[in-house]
């Protein structure tokens, strides 16, 4: 069963375009994000780990834009924000800020590079990105390996807050491997896409990989998400000015039936 809710009009191709946004509704597009990074916060105030992972349950749900949008929210509040494209199969971070791809993760897992020959600085003001880098024959034994985990425990001493787009757990296990280096996941789902059985599915291996669920972000639904008392904003980025319709649920809530 899909998860449908009233939709006047198909986003995906503004979703890929460039829109112009007026004053009134970036200002909106900017308090609202405002308010993701809030509940965030609030689920991190439970963990000492301030790092923690973006996921979805299949391709093409939107998780790298996701990701993207909340390293940008989170840099603005002037910490020092470490953005890791840890898709080291399907990478698509560089892509959103149009930055090179040539090194990145796997190179310095790879002990190729180090991490400063590796990371692009300052991207945006406060936002380091580490891209994927070379895509590797064996992704799931460098997220496993002794390399990345002292890595990630150095950079936790470097930076406020680290956030890691991570593969879809519907198709790869690759994202649970993190689980002992993050406080949890934010989960995205897809407004006609994700279905009841996909979100239940994904929470459930979260959940056996002793690991949490920090909250959920449902992309491509309508406006009249605001009218049901949802979350609702738009979001909006430097660099890829595309936008579209998306609410969030955040800790104890009931999603669709779902208790997170």
């Amino acid at each position: 069963m899909k998860l449908r809710l009233p939709f006047k009009k198909d986003l995906s191709k503004k979703s890929k375009s460039q829109v112009t946004v007026n004053n009134k509704n970036k200002f909106a597009i900017v308090e609202s994000y405002k308010i993701a990074r809030t509940n965030i916060m609030f689920s991190l105030s439970a963990s000492e780990k301030k790092a923690f992972a973006v996921t979805s349950y299949s391709k093409g749900e939107g998780k790298s834009t996701v990701a993207s949008n909340l390293a940008i929210s989170f840099s603005k509040m002037e910490s020092k924000v470490l953005l890791v494209d840890c898709d080291l199969r399907r990478p698509n971070v560089h892509n959103i800020f149009k930055i090179d791809n040539t090194k990145g993760l796997a190179d310095v897992i790879g002990k190729m590079i180090n991490f400063d020959q590796a990371v692009q600085k300052n991207v945006l003001p406060g936002l380091d990105i580490l891209t994927s880098g070379t895509i590797p024959p064996n992704p799931s034994e460098l997220m496993c390996s002794s390399t990345f985990i002292s890595l990630v425990e150095q950079l936790k001493e470097e930076y406020d807050y680290i956030i890691f787009d991570t593969p879809p757990i519907g198709v790869v296990a690759d994202a649970l491997l993190l689980k002992e280096l993050i406080a949890g996941f934010i989960v995205v789902v897809r407004e006609r896409a994700t279905t009841h059985g996909d979100l239940r599915n994904l929470t459930e291996s979260i959940k056996l990989a002793d690991s949490r669920v920090l909250g959920i972000v449902k992309v491509g639904c309508s406006q009249n998400e605001r009218r049901k008392g949802k979350y609702y904003y738009k979001y909006y980025y430097n660099y890829f000015t595309a936008y579209e319709n998306i609410s969030i649920v955040f800790r104890k809530l009931l999603f669709y039936g779902i208790k997170l």
